[in-house]
């Protein structure tokens, strides 16, 4: 199978394309560099140094023969799209139309998109289950629920096979320790590494369903194989989370160190992911524990004692 994944220099996609090149794909990477990293690309897979808002359709030839786009490339995270919400819909909505119209351009057989559970909001069940009401809080929350409607649309449209992904706080190796894009793992340990105290935000009671990022490349690839029996056209919808929680101040706990508290911001209070669905028709469960390994990763940074 010949795979693309955008944004493959960056923390999920590079682990998705060192997977698909371990099982035996060949793989074209996309990545304008502006979060990944060069040292993140498998030497392996064929490199394209590209914007993914370019409309040229000059510029995307190595989508020819591609069985399986992978879409991870889009600015990420909540508090920034606040701050920038003209850059961050640029790529994250007109980004992911033109892949999708790119797909349809070269007959790509099936899209899988990186999502996000943001778009859920605050909640009113927990477990949450992929049917419940959607509740955008941020942009790059609404950005993630539009390009899954425009995945939706290319589905029914265009015959286009896609799959969304809604990922739960995924965490692992690669997580950037600096930048404006970090989650509050890489935050509380970069700030314990430069020997300050861990902000938390609010009370830290606010609940997160962290998912291991080697599981997020698992489902990807299930995703990209799984067959529906008789349903031509597949626009599905999974979650994919860990489907259990911990507190800001647990995961504090875990890191251990200094903490102060600082002003809250807008941010759901507690997530936390029905895997029901994603089970049954994926075939696909969690198998890595946060308190297992934020040991390991401790060690490998030099703060276990």
């Amino acid at each position: 199978m010949k795979c693309l994944v955008t944004g493959g220099a960056g923390f999920i996609g590079s682990h998705l394309v060192d997977r698909l090149i371990d099982d035996g794909h060949e793989v074209v990477v996309i990545d304008d560099l502006s979060t990944g990293k060069m040292e993140n690309i498998n030497l392996k897979a064929e490199f394209y140094n590209r914007d993914i808002t370019l409309i040229e359709k000059r510029v995307w030839t190595m989508f020819r023969n591609i069985d399986i786009v992978f879409h991870t490339a889009a600015k990420a995270r909540v508090q920034p799209s606040i701050d920038d919400p003209i850059s961050f819909n640029k790529v994250n909505v007109e980004g992911t139309l033109n892949m999708l119209k790119t797909c349809v351009d070269y007959n790509v057989k099936r899209f899988v998109f990186s999502s996000s559970s943001s778009v859920y909001g605050n909640v009113e069940l927990l477990p949450t289950p992929e049917d419940h009401k959607l509740n955008p809080m941020s942009p790059y929350a609404l950005q993630k629920l539009i390009g899954e409607q425009y995945c939706k649309l290319f589905s029914e449209v265009y015959n286009l096979e896609t799959v969304c992904l809604r990922y739960f706080n995924v965490y692992g190796d690669r997580m950037s320790l600096d930048g404006a894009y970090r989650t509050v793992i890489p935050i509380f340990l970069s700030q314990i590494l430069n020997g300050e105290p861990m902000t938390i935000r609010g009370d830290g009671e606010q609940r997160r369903d962290f998912t291991y990022v080697g599981d997020v490349v698992d489902a990807n690839i299930k995703a990209s194989l799984y067959e529906r029996p008789r349903i031509k056209i597949i626009n599905d919808v999974f979650n994919i989370g860990n489907g259990d929680n911990r507190s800001v101040n647990q995961i504090a706990d875990m890191i251990g160190g200094d903490r102060i508290n600082v002003d809250p911001v807008i941010e759901p209070r507690e997530t936390l992911a029905d895997n029901n669905n994603t089970e049954i028709i994926l075939g696909w469960k969690p198998t890595t524990k946060i308190e297992d390994w934020i040991i390991k990763y401790k060690e490998d940074l030099g703060l276990w004692k």
